[in-house]
């Protein structure tokens, strides 16, 4: 086989950076800071305190590959974060603060992190969580030294370190070691329908091949002429990649912090000429409802990626018919980087009635490239892509998982070539221009304003109270959060529990908005002949079920 004759440079996160540096150096980072100000600093400034936090984490001696977790909002510090960790070659591990301190102490011990840097904000669950997990060494937080919490006043024990004392003390004379670009850089631990979290490891090749896809025009059609604003947390799989693709092209970057309220972020965007955001359909209705109350306009808006879960027909024509915004329906996975589709236009489509344009885009859309995708039935034979039949989702490509972290076995499926696919546990169909839309989950969770919540877990509990003989949790729609948990109970023989006694029952052991929004009593719980609950009738009975409105 002849060999091509080209540099061999490896695809590292540190060179995205680097790149920012050298060539739009000026492009703006603004960051509404827990602090309560705003905050500005450049692509220049950011990889100066990078070098500075990458020579202090050598310092603190994490060593390569080793964890560095945050429980941060979106902002710079977070930010730089992103690249000292990574671009050392040490991984980056995001944290979901919205995880009861149980949940969040198992996910560090099993990720064995090594350091975890926090926002003030969340310094009650460091105080819960530090005496359970042995293997952090460091807790610092992210603040200067003026606004450090007085040792004196706090309940936790754990001695803190100070960010800002880190970077004042480090040099910034650092130069980003090369390594294999199949390096481990980050990791996020997704939430399954059995069991524990699940870690997702990241590579360096991984994420930059996904943000040079993510930045593609038919993907999120970024650039230097944009302001992003990512609303959808650092913690979730990175921010959907906006993180690392502002820095690729040149984009300026506005970061809301803790504050996501409608006014808020309408402010924000006004103030910072924001043209492009990224957010869950929940974040979105709080924008909405404030911007409709007061007879608001965006200005420079022109499009947001709308994901998580999907996006409500009615917001999807606010934005667009009233404000003008166009609207990028978008499906991914954290197993996917997360980016898997977007729902943009082919050429054709354009001539369409405004109804069937519409139709099309409350599809998940078609893949971007790198990511290959196929529905098969229960013999896992490929489908047609005709828009009627329907199958099990399955992916692959360059930044989709092989195996999850710790666990030898892949969940891959082999196809006749021996080429493996990741099973999403999506149902879905895909039409014949490639327009893949998902009707159905095969996999047993509930997804409320784009957080998943495993039925399983919300049953076992469920099942732990003495009264209760059996327990089924479905999704029942919400207006605001697409989807919340409805617990189906049966009771044991004469016993007497009431629904306030059963979600009383939930306190303390998942965090509060895993918890069901009601429960409703049956006599009987459908069973298939294995024994197992048939939730398919369940959520057929209850389909029209009317939850109550906080």
């Amino acid at each position: 086989m002849l060999h091509g004759l080209m540099m061999q440079m490896p695809l590292t996160i540190a060179s995205l950076i680097e790149h920012a540096d050298r060539h739009h150096p000026d492009a703006e980072i603004v960051s509404r800071r827990v602090e309560g100000d705003i905050h500005r600093s450049t692509y220049r400034q950011l990889h100066t305190r990078a070098r500075r936090l990458a020579n202090a984490l050598g310092t603190l001696g994490i060593g390569p590959g080793e964890r560095v977790a945050t429980l941060a909002w979106n902002g710079y510090r977070h930010m730089e974060l992103y690249f000292a960790v990574s671009g050392r070659g040490s991984v980056l591990h995001t944290l979901n603060p919205r995880l009861i301190g149980e949940q969040i102490a198992w996910i560090v011990n099993h990720a064995e992190d090594q350091a975890l840097f926090f926002d003030l904000t969340f310094l009650p669950i460091i105080d819960g969580v530090a005496a359970h997990c042995p293997t952090v060494k460091h807790w610092v937080a992210m603040i200067d030294r003026e606004r450090m919490p007085d040792p004196a006043t706090r309940t936790g024990k754990v001695k803190l370190l100070c960010y800002e004392d880190l970077i004042d003390a480090a040099s910034d004379h650092y130069a980003w070691p090369e390594f294999d670009e199949n390096t481990a850089s980050s990791m996020c631990y997704t939430s399954g329908t059995t069991g524990h979290p699940k870690g997702v490891l990241y590579s360096h090749r991984s994420t930059v091949l996904h943000s040079m896809a993510a930045a593609l025009p038919d993907a999120l059609n970024l650039s230097a002429r944009d302001c992003i604003l990512p609303v959808v947390p650092m913690f979730h799989v990175n921010a959907w990649g906006l993180p690392y693709v502002a820095p690729m092209v040149g984009a300026k970057l506005v970061f809301p912090g803790p504050t996501l309220d409608g006014k808020s972020l309408y402010e924000l965007f006004e103030a910072e000429r924001v043209t492009c955001s990224a957010g869950v359909p929940t974040v979105w209705q709080g924008l909405l409802a404030h911007t409709e109350a007061n007879d608001l306009r965006f200005t420079t808006m022109k499009r947001t990626v709308i994901g998580g879960s999907a996006c409500p027909p009615s917001m999807l024509r606010l934005f667009q018919d009233k404000y003008g915004v166009q609207v990028l329906h978008a499906w991914g996975m954290t197993e996917m980087s997360p980016l898997g589709t977007v729902s943009t236009f082919k050429e054709k489509h354009h001539a369409l009635p405004a109804a069937d344009r519409l139709a099309l885009q409350y599809k998940q859309g078609r893949v971007i490239y790198g990511v290959d995708m196929k529905i098969v039935d229960a013999n896992g034979e490929d489908l047609p892509w005709d828009g009627k039949a329907f199958g099990d989702l399955l992916v692959r490509g360059p930044w989709v998982v092989d195996r999850y972290f710790k666990q030898d076995a892949t969940p891959l499926v082999k196809d006749a070539a021996g080429r493996g696919w990741f099973p999403t546990g999506d149902v879905a169909t895909i039409d014949a221009d490639g327009y893949m839309h998902i009707t159905d989950r095969s996999k047993d969770v509930i997804k409320s304003g784009g957080e998943w919540i495993s039925s399983i877990e919300v049953e076992n509990i469920a099942v732990s109270h003495p009264a209760v003989a059996m327990a089924a949790c479905i999704a029942a729609r919400h207006a605001k959060w697409d989807e919340r948990p409805l617990l189906v109970v049966v009771k044991k023989p004469n016993a007497e529990v009431t629904r306030d006694e059963i979600l009383a029952h939930y306190e303390g052991k998942v965090a509060k908005w895993q918890v069901p929004d009601d429960v409703v009593f049956v006599e009987s719980i459908p069973l298939g002949a294995t024994g197992k609950m048939l939730k398919t009738r369940l959520r057929e009975q209850f389909k029209d079920y009317q939850l109550p409105q906080a």
